[in-house]
């Protein structure tokens, strides 16, 4: 089964590819456990800064789940904003990339509090 554009080389694909099939084994996991065969809904919470790039995630998510329990399942996901905090002044705010500064100071040192997550929130089966 080939799930990457033909002639596409990009290594972007694959580490979505391997985020997804990991997803897949947790909820197919999970799902055995309660005595399911078909899982009906996936949550997701996939942070803005988690490296994710969402249209790969989307198509390798298309493919990987074929022939699963999840297939016929819905999948949503809730994306979660960044948000970082001034290591010099306290500030606390909105991140859009990993290296951006302080807005109050322009200090570089910044603690990222909010924007890396990659969990399953919930399964229904």
């Amino acid at each position: 089964m080939e799930i990457l554009p033909q002639n596409s080389t990009d290594p972007l694909h694959m580490h979505e590819l391997s985020i997804v099939l990991s997803i897949v084994k947790i909820a197919e996991k999970e799902a055995v456990k309660a005595g399911a065969d078909k899982i009906r809904k996936i949550e997701l919470e996939i942070g803005e800064l988690s490296g994710i790039e969402m249209e790969s995630f989307n198509f390798a998510w298309k493919e990987a789940i074929k022939s699963t329990m999840l297939a016929d399942a819905s999948k949503e996901v809730q994306r979660t904003p960044g948000k970082a905090r001034c290591l010099e002044c306290g500030s606390e705010f909105r991140m859009n990339h990993l290296y951006d500064g302080c807005p109050q100071c322009n200090n570089y040192f910044v603690d990222v509090i909010g924007g890396k997550e990659l969990n399953v929130v919930s399964i229904f089966v």
